[in-house]
């Protein structure tokens, strides 16, 4: 269809001879210096990003402005339905711990979350009359352009709370201590962490992980309050930068595990958090494509693993004296498709979550005769997930539920009574029929003949006459799965007459670990022919037509975008790439960048395999541009973005432009004092979203 767009000059920046030679072939980067070359400094400071990149980066954003000027009535709209949909003063579930119940809620019209808690009243529920407000992130978040909380967590004696907080976007966090019986705030000094910290059980000490000046985690290191972080003591480094450092506690909160991982491979150490001086040691060591999930009772630990070929992995109880699977009990063993995904331990229950053919479910274990039960759902298509507390002797779990037609839902279920009770529905101010929308799982087949789920939203009341506009959503990478679960924004793209589906294409786990392992490294483009093959096969049945379906995918779901734009741009009418992963071959070559060493086991090396280099060349969505008809592209990026960098979105635009001017347009709008996860603040982001919307409604004819 004809779009029309206001009258705008593109920017058009300059090239500069630039060529990559990898093992014997050249591979021309003209548009190289839009990288920084301080960007480490960058990412913590954006004020230090030399002149010409971020007068070129503010020409590109004013140019993305003037071409959706005249969606601004349209996006002003958006704007309120989204807002109409949200509750003013949103809160969680109140979660037990001993004599308190914490909670996490939101203040009318606040941007970031209060952090509270109520005293335990005399019928054991929560006295709501007697609220203790112990962190107000809106009061943080004063006269910074950026802000976003990342762990909030209380010590055993409930005496202090600690919490990480990053002014940039850059993943840098600061930890700050308080005392909640004075108020008064310890600035622990402590600025180049992750968001993780757990307390030791004595409430003297934070567990933290370092990050190096490339954004790496690389120590966990133990802070005793009040003390210089000079003198913290290193509990374990990593030394290949191919890992990254995690860190959590067991369900009973007697250890903390130190996770050290790359995309195929787990190491677990352990923390006894009541020792005076703990010593890390080694649950699992690492085992090159052996991955472990580790929760711990009474003197054993229960592991999801997939070692000794479980691929969709087994669950396995072994001694914390002795360790070894030979000396174990399997608990839940390996079943060919049934991906084994989270396990949570009670004191008389084990709980796991799997999926079989895109389809969670919850399978409770009782510990004293292991007999198990299933919690059964009725939706085609839905989310499913654990609502984690802070109890483990109970017979209480936690759940949440919903599906793209079906608001999030909290239960309590009683493990032994086999009930259910509602705790909370989400709550739609602006008012929500379920009925009035319509899921369906349909199965697009694969040229290998495989069948892709895809996962579609739209209207009841809508007819299905075979040119129905489409959004089409995928990611496909890192075995991450994309849930059915509910998106009140995306209701006004659906109200408006777009079908909106999911590709829940390989890449993902959504029907087992073989679908992740079929959709990387050299199985990669099966990712994308599997997105090209959900196209088709919804104009093949009558949903849609060419040309009348949106492309949307984030970071590596941009890469996704990108790479089927390059192969099917006629399916399209449209790209949205949210700071989408584009650059892929000069990213995987370059070793001082934050995620490359540890994403090689995702990708394959391009700088010690020529095999890597080949396939990454060949699908890589920069490196694969060329003149042909593209349809409107916009892309996103984030100036402290340390997982896809500025550049990566830049580059790709301006090749775009070059190398297609007769196409497009090609817009890029990039956000000068965010990261990865965009704008922050619960209403700040919006903006974003109803550019992006739109984009699409004005690409498939319905912004008028």
């Amino acid at each position: 269809m004809s779009v029309k767009w206001p009258h705008a000059t593109p920017p058009a920046p300059v090239q500069k001879p630039v060529t990559h030679v990898r093992h014997g072939q050249q591979f021309n980067d003209p548009y190289a210096w839009l990288r920084d070359e301080n960007w480490q400094q960058v990412v913590r400071d954006p004020k230090q990003l030399s002149d010409n990149i971020r007068e070129h980066l503010r020409a590109e954003n004013q140019y993305a402005k003037a071409l959706l000027d005249d969606t601004q009535a349209l996006q002003a709209e958006l704007l309120v339905e989204m807002k109409g949909r949200m509750v003013e003063t949103e809160a969680d579930v109140p979660a037990r711990d001993g004599h308190w119940f914490y909670n996490t809620r939101y203040s009318a019209g606040a941007e970031h979350p209060l952090f509270v808690r109520y005293p335990v009243a005399a019928n054991g529920e929560p006295d709501m009359n007697n609220e203790q407000i112990l962190l107000d992130g809106n009061l943080l978040a004063n006269n910074t352009d950026f802000f976003q909380l990342g762990t909030v967590c209380h010590s055993p004696d409930h005496r202090q709370i600690a919490w990480t907080q990053d002014t940039q976007g850059s993943e840098f966090f600061h930890i700050f201590v308080r005392d909640l019986e004075t108020n008064t705030t310890k600035d622990t000094e402590i600025t180049a962490a992750t968001s993780d910290l757990i307390w030791t059980a004595d409430s003297q000490c934070l567990l933290w992980v370092w990050r190096d000046e490339n954004s790496r985690p690389k120590q966990v290191r133990r802070h005793q309050i009040g003390t210089n972080p000079a003198h913290d003591p290193v509990l374990y480094a990593e030394a290949d930068d191919g890992f990254f450092l995690g860190l959590q506690h067991t369900s009973d909160r007697k250890f903390a595990l130190i996770c050290s991982n790359d995309h195929e491979t787990s190491e677990i150490w352990t923390i006894a958090l009541a020792e005076a001086a703990p010593q890390p040691v080694c649950l699992w060591p690492r085992k090159t494509g052996t991955q472990v999930d580790a929760d711990h009772l009474d003197g054993s630990f229960t592991l999801l693993t997939n070692a000794e070929g479980a691929k969709d992995f087994q669950i396995i109880r072994v001694s914390a004296d002795d360790p070894s699977l030979e000396m174990g009990e399997v608990l839940t063993a390996h079943r060919p498709g049934v991906l084994l995904l989270q396990q949570q331990q009670f004191a008389s229950f084990h709980v796991r979550l799997e999926r079989e053919n895109a389809l969670p479910r919850v399978v409770i274990r009782r510990e004293d005769d292991g007999v198990e039960h299933e919690i059964s759902f009725e939706e085609p298509a839905f989310a499913l997930g654990f609502a984690n507390g802070y109890q483990f002797d109970t017979p209480i779990l936690r759940f949440a539920t919903s599906t793209p037609a079906q608001p999030r839902r909290v239960f309590a279920y009683h493990m032994e009574a086999k009930q259910r009770t509602l705790l909370q529905e989400q709550q739609i101010p602006s008012g929500h029929k379920t009925e009035a929308y319509q899921v369906t799982r349909i199965y697009a087949p694969a040229k290998d003949g495989q069948t892709i789920p895809i996962t579609l939203l739209n209207r009841s009341d809508m007819k299905m006459h075979g040119s129905n506009p489409v959004l089409l959503y995928g990611y496909g990478a890192y075995g991450i799965s994309i849930s059915a679960g509910f998106s009140a924004n995306r209701l006004s793209l659906v109200d408006r007459g777009v079908v909106f589906a999911i590709a829940h294409v390989r890449g993902g786990k959504e029907k087992g670990f073989g679908w992740y392992e079929a959709g990387r490294r050299e199985h990669k483009t099966n990712t994308f022919d599997d997105f090209i093959a959900c196209a088709e096969h919804l104009i093949e049945v009558g949903v849609t037509k060419p040309a009348n379906i949106v492309a949307m995918g984030g970071s590596a779901g941009g890469m996704l975008v990108g790479a089927v734009a390059n192969l099917r741009p006629d399916l399209f009418a449209g790209l949205v790439a949210q700071v989408p992963f584009v650059d892929v071959l000069n990213t995987m070559s370059d070793e001082s960048l934050p995620l490359t060493p540890p994403e090689w086991p995702e990708w394959g090396n391009p700088v010690t395999s020529a095999e890597a280099c080949e396939n990454i060349a060949g699908y890589c969505p920069l490196t694969n541009v060329r003149a042909q008809a593209y349809p409107p592209v916009f892309a996103t990026a984030g100036l402290t973005d340390t997982r896809v960098t500025w550049w990566e979105p830049a580059k790709w635009i301006a090749t775009l432009r070059y190398t297609a001017p007769n196409s497009g347009p090609f817009l890029l709008k990039t956000e000068m004092s965010a990261g990865h996860g965009g704008a922050s603040g619960r209403y700040a982001g919006l903006a974003e979203t109803t550019e992006a919307q739109a984009f699409t409604l004005k690409v498939l004819g319905l912004a008028g």
